[in-house]
């Protein structure tokens, strides 16, 4: 009997999963849990297990093509034949009850074999899809088929005269993209992480009014203690110490006092989160992550050091599980560790808020006395979503981590 595997959803409020490669073939022999695919989404990178013991039939999608979540991927023959008559006997026996209510019959079951991103295309462009013909396997309607009828109707109803003013489209297109490439350009298409982030940006781009302040801060004594005891850090644990798990321990606190930076926008209504899931962005060569530390407001300053160890061996390796991507409720960045000293980040969506952690560098400073001295200074930039809080909720944020971290003690 032939079963569906469809995508999974593989993390909190993920809607897409791009297929990245296939580990296996058609007549492959796989057991119930076995991995069939590695998968992309704009969280992490995970592995498809297949949902039952059997042979690949057919592996329905493409390398580097994204499906939504529930959408059809593949068909495996299991051995449950005895099933396989039940479902047909079923299927037989469907037509001949109620014949007064035939039509209603149909399109119930007919739905039951939608996926959900057919549902939604067909909603956005009001087509009933009784009237199209799948040519999926089973007479099912696929996204590609709603496209065509989509495409089609367009074409059917465009006006006539406009034909006659201006050259067909797809000529202009074609005059578009040779102008748009020159000789010695590549055209590289975007797939798997890179497009993952490119549609998780734009989305918070569009969605989110976003404002930006920045506070610069005295980290001097910050600085000295960890030059301090960095030496005798990594002797004692096996990895360095960095400034990050202190900035992460002030945050974490600040968050505390400052409820609405943890919180977000949901429809006409502001949730504030309770719990404090720092949202740490870790980058490899050629992706970027944003791993989550849980229950932030927890751990110290070891206990930051610690974990962002941890998950940054797991984004390095590509084991970063479901649990480790989801739940942020904060998002902080280290700009600073690739040399700048200024940037506008843009909200990881559905948070409101998110604060880059720029270069430290050494300036002569006036102080209060009027003498001017040498001190390491760091610029915080914090980004926010101006439905759920204004500048004067941000700025009181920032002035209090600043003040936490100027009254750093070196003992």
């Amino acid at each position: 009997m032939a079963k569906e595997i469809t995508m999974p959803q593989l993390g909190e409020s993920v809607t897409e999963g791009t297929i990245d490669r296939w580990l296996v073939e058609v007549g492959d022999q796989v057991n119930k849990y076995d991995p069939l695919a590695e998968v992309t989404t704009d969280k992490v990178n995970a592995e498809v297990p297949s949902s039952f013991s059997g042979t690949i039939k057919e592996l329905v999608v493409k390398e580097d093509t994204t499906v939504a979540v529930g959408d059809l991927i593949a068909y495996i023959e299991t051995n449950d034949e005895e099933g396989s008559e039940r479902e047909q006997e079923r299927e037989n026996r469907e037509p001949k009850e109620a014949p007064s209510t035939k039509e209603q019959s149909g399109d119930s079951s007919m739905k039951t074999r939608y996926s959900p991103a057919v549902l939604a295309l067909a909603g956005e462009h009001g087509i009933d899809l009784q009237q199209l013909t799948g040519t999926g396997r089973g007479g099912r309607i696929t996204r590609k088929d709603v496209e065509a009828y989509v495409k089609g109707s367009a074409t059917r109803s465009a006006p006539q005269k406009q034909e006659a003013k201006s050259p067909p489209s797809d000529v202009s297109e074609q005059r578009q993209e040779s102008q748009s490439l020159r000789a010695g350009d590549e055209r590289v298409p975007v797939s798997g992480v890179r497009k993952a982030i490119a549609n998780r940006m734009t989305q918070s781009v569009q969605e989110i009014p976003h404002a930006w302040t920045m506070v610069e801060v005295d980290v001097t004594n910050l600085v000295r203690y960890r030059e301090r005891i960095k030496g005798s850090w990594k002797e004692k644990r096996g990895y360095s110490l960095t400034y990050m798990p202190f900035f992460m321990e002030t945050v974490a606190q600040a968050l505390k006092r400052h409820p609405v930076l943890n919180a977000t926008w949901d429809k006409d209504a502001i949730v504030y989160k309770k719990e404090i899931n720092l949202s740490v962005a870790i980058a490899t060569d050629d992706a970027l992550f944003v791993p989550v530390v849980h229950h932030a407001d927890e751990l110290n300053v070891n206990g930051f050091a610690r974990k962002l160890h941890e998950l940054a061996d797991k984004t390095r390796s590509n084991t970063l599980s479901n649990t480790d991507m989801a739940g942020g409720t904060f998002t902080i960045n280290n700009t600073g560790s690739f040399g700048s000293i200024q940037s506008i980040p843009i909200i990881n969506h559905p948070q409101a808020a998110i604060l880059s952690v720029e270069s430290i560098v050494k300036r002569a400073i006036v102080q209060k006395d009027d003498s001017i001295a040498i001190r390491s200074m760091v610029n915080l930039c914090l980004s926010i979503d101006h439905r759920v809080l204004d500048g004067l909720a941000a700025g009181r944020f920032l002035q209090d981590v600043k003040h936490e971290l100027e009254s750093f003690s070196q003992d």
